[in-house]
């Protein structure tokens, strides 16, 4: 459409339409779900332009490329290529365009290199033994770029963050720190800068060069700041910086979906954002397109109980439709068991698997669909990661059971030594055909025969694992694979974790599922054959169906920004949803609730909210389980109460 015959009254609905023609200054767009805030934004732009403002003098801040791409090219087809002058990108892509022609004014050459991630680790890796460090009980790269880009992000500083991240673990901080120093002197001396410097150092240019600042200020007369809910403290400083005290910022998000504290990013930057800009215009966008009101009474119940937030209530487009659905089901078993029943039923009534997705809080609660969709051949894809074992530090546990019941498993040797320090491949295999190709773990001779070829460094993992070895036959472990991994995880692989990985409470806790999924198991042999039946099995059917629809699995934070037409939530129980972990010692609930609320939200047409009244334990104990609260404060009428054998 060419520039000027744009009629906006007819394409926004009225709240849009009040968004996109807001007065210049400070104006803050609540966007709930569905609501259209994308169209809401590249209406704007195109008001903008057509007012008269060039595009050059437009500033647009995404968190993806994608999302950026999609709105430029949305514009140009309101506007015209007149719209490619438009500065639109993610923050750090901005960041990086404004560094390429100032760099020297920080001490930089413009002509720096940007390290990717195995760069980075590549280099923490170089400092880390250059100091000497990490031989044994220091973290890997990965869990030190994930800590010093936090303390980036949140302008906390690195010790206290260590300090906090290994509380329990055997780490000095001070070598924590010096390697830190080190990285930093040596991506100078690099003239170099990893992600975090592009947005450390595209801060460090507005509040370090007045002049710089206000040839900004000149150009952009216009700022527009997409999912604003998710910006930390140096993005939300950075934008403050260029728009000014009566800048003309307008950011749109949704408060209800801010759920990413544990990456950075600052709750309070939407909700501070009137305290300020005094002169505030805001908007709410709650009309709701996505889905049928009997969902969207769900969401505004689940939401109301948060106390700080901008209150507002979805309302529906679409015609009545039927009631979320409370299933109450015995355990995780008849959990997997009702959704995939159910899944074939909505097959049979014409919906496609892609129209469906399963979501949950946490992964470890995929563990028992995972295996159902398996036996059932039903292919499903899972968008937050790799399937549960196939992952990395299931394998490594399970690893110990292979060798305990296999001693001729050259892998699972391999994997188990490949834990240690000082021990890579070459040395481990060397070790392996000094063996005679064969470790049978049960036998006190043949544990010595390996005692005696395990280096210094690595004595700590072997002590380790030839205690667990001993206990095996003395207590009947054979009998409980739950047991030698509960063992194996306390005596070595929690600590491992802590230094090896990111995201270690994630994986201790998939752990922890996976030692109460081993209570269905007689013995190690019962419980390794069906993990690598179900393992081929899954192979067999991604390969058949590569290419072709599968039911999507995926964690809630994963799924933010997609819909499905049909929703199922997974144990939506005190204690897992929301998650005891997340809220730790404190009673605020408000961002778990916000996540449930965003869970809710991706629904279109049907949602169904799974209860489980039991976990099993690995002792054949049960946990008893209450429904979650955020069930609990919703009112019964708002929804249909099923058990799988009343189904239908």
């Amino acid at each position: 459409m060419a520039e000027g015959t744009i009629d906006f009254d007819q394409a926004l609905n009225e709240e849009q339409l009040a968004a996109v023609q807001a007065p210049d200054g400070p104006v803050l767009v609540i966007a709930a779900a569905g609501t259209g805030k994308t169209r809401t934004l590249v209406y704007r732009v195109a008001w903008l332009v057509q007012r008269g403002v060039h595009p050059r003098n437009i500033l647009l801040l995404t968190f993806t490329n994608r999302a950026a791409r999609e709105m430029l090219d949305r514009a140009r087809d309101l506007v015209g290529d007149s719209v490619s002058g438009l500065w639109g990108g993610t923050f750090h892509h901005m960041a990086n365009r404004m560094l390429r022609r100032h760099a020297n004014l920080l001490g930089y050459e413009n002509d720096y290199t940007i390290l990717d991630q195995d760069d980075s680790k590549k280099l923490v890796r170089t400092c880390t033994q250059e100091l000497k460090l990490g031989d044994k009980h220091f973290p890997k790269p990965d869990v030190l770029l994930s800590l010093y880009g936090l303390a980036a992000s949140t302008e906390r500083p690195v010790e206290a963050l260590a300090a906090s991240r290994f509380e329990h673990a055997p780490v000095r901080i001070e070598d924590i720190l010096a390697v830190h120093n080190a990285y930093e002197n040596r991506k100078r001396a690099l003239n170099a800068m990893d992600f975090d410097d592009l947005l450390i150092n595209g801060l460090r240019l507005f509040r370090e060069q007045d002049a710089l600042l206000e040839h900004y200020r000149d150009r952009f007369e216009h700022i527009l700041v997409d999912e604003y809910q998710d910006t930390n403290t140096l993005q939300a400083e950075w934008v403050d910086l260029i728009a000014g005290p009566q800048g003309n910022l307008l950011v749109v998000g949704d408060d209800f979906q801010s759920i990413y504290s544990w990456r950075g990013a600052d709750f309070r930057n939407i909700i501070s954002f009137p305290e300020r800009y005094p002169n505030t215009h805001m908007y709410k966008l709650v009309t709701n397109y996505r889905s049928v009101p009997e969902i969207l009474g769900m969401a505004n119940a689940c939401i109301a109980g948060n106390p700080e937030q901008f209150q507002k209530t979805l309302k529906a487009v679409r015609e009545p439709y039927q009631r979320p659905v409370l299933a109450q089901l015995r355990d995780g078993r008849e959990q997997a068991s009702f959704i995939v029943d159910r899944v074939w039923e909505l097959r049979r009534q014409g919906y496609r698997l892609q129209d469906m997705v399963v979501l949950y809080r946490s992964h470890f609660h995929a563990l028992e669909i995972q295996m159902e969709l398996s036996e059932k051949a039903l292919p499903y894809l899972i968008t937050s990661g790799v399937r549960f074992f196939e992952q990395v530090h299931i394998k490594d546990v399970t690893a110990v059971l292979r060798l305990l019941q296999n001693p001729a498993d050259e892998l699972a040797f391999q994997r188990i030594l490949g834990m240690w320090p000082r021990l890579g491949p070459k040395t481990t295999l060397k070790i392996w055909n000094a063996l005679g190709r064969r470790c049978d773990l049960r036998k006190e001779a043949s544990r010595q025969r390996l005692d005696a070829k395990i280096p210094a460094a690595a004595r700590e993992g072997w002590n380790a694992l030839e205690c667990l070895a001993a206990d095996v036959d003395r207590d009947s472990l054979l009998q409980d694979p739950g047991e030698i991994i509960h063992r194996f995880t306390e005596r070595f692989y929690r600590a491992y974790a802590e230094e090896t990985f990111e995201n270690a409470d994630r994986r201790l806790e998939d752990i922890g599922e996976l030692i109460n999924y081993t209570s269905k198991f007689e013995s190690v042999d019962d419980f390794l054959n069906e993990v690598a039946l179900q393992t081929n099995m899954d192979a067999e059917a991604e390969a058949v169906e590569q290419g072709s629809e599968a039911l999507r699995l995926s964690t809630i934070h994963q799924a933010k920004g997609l819909e499905w037409r049909i929703v199922f939530i997974l144990w939506v129980a005190e204690g897992l949803f929301p998650s005891t972990r997340a809220l730790g010692d404190t009673a605020d609930d408000s961002e778990e609730r916000r996540l449930f609320y965003v869970a809710v939200t991706r629904a279109k047409d049907e949602l169904y909210l799974c209860v489980p009244q039991v976990r099993r334990q690995r002792d054949g104990g049960m946990q008893f389980l209450q429904p979650s609260r955020f069930i609990g404060e919703v009112k019964p009428e708002l929804m249909r109460t099923v058990k799988p054998n009343r189904w239908g």
